[in-house]
């Protein structure tokens, strides 16, 4: 498969405006331990980088939802973006923390999975639902919060926009996956 050009990638330090190295070094020094994928692009805009980077935290790393949902809504947010750098960043976090790889596998593919957990099963349908409808029918609604209770359904919700976010401009910058990897996604028809 041919590789796109990187349109936004790294910026050298040495041409980094004060800003930009005071984003590049928050990000160093945090969780995330450095600039790579949709901090890439971002960086372009140090303080939309900065307040994104503080709501991705909260959401990937704090949120009401246990990460093997949290995973799977990232995950299912990469594949109806058909973004390959955050499915190939997540995949292997997301059966880590429980997804079963067979499921990941169905997403991946564009099929619903079979016999997911209860949990799994709402956040699935969820998310689905609001990216065809845009909005959650009341039994979808009642299962959610039945399920994660409102908090929960708002982080869900949450996870969903930060990474449509990250999606978004990876797939306009045309972020590079790593060296050697080939795009874990195939694309829709």
């Amino acid at each position: 498969m041919q590789r796109k050009h990187d349109r936004m990638p790294t910026i050298p330090d040495q041409s980094m405006n004060e800003a930009q190295r005071a984003a590049a070094r928050e990000l160093r020094s945090g969780r995330r331990g450095g600039v790579v994928g949709p901090f890439i692009p971002l960086l372009r805009s140090p303080e939309l980088l900065n307040r994104a980077q503080r709501l991705g935290e909260y959401v990937r790393y704090d949120s009401h939802l246990e990460p093997r949902i949290s995973e799977l809504v990232i995950l299912m947010t990469a594949r109806y973006w058909t973004q390959q750098f955050e499915w190939h960043a997540h995949h292997d976090i997301a059966v880590s923390a429980g997804v079963d790889a067979h499921a990941l596998a169905a997403i991946a593919a564009g099929r619903r999975p079979s016999d997911l957990p209860e949990d799994q099963s709402a956040a699935y349908e969820a998310v689905d639902e609001l990216f065809r409808t845009k909005t959650l029918s009341d039994e979808t609604y009642s299962r959610a919060t039945a399920t994660f209770g409102e908090a929960g359904l708002i982080d869900l919700i949450g996870i969903v926009g930060y990474y449509t976010l990250l999606a978004m401009a990876m797939n306009v910058a045309q972020t590079a996956l790593p060296t050697g990897v080939d795009p874990p996604l195939p694309s829709f028809p």
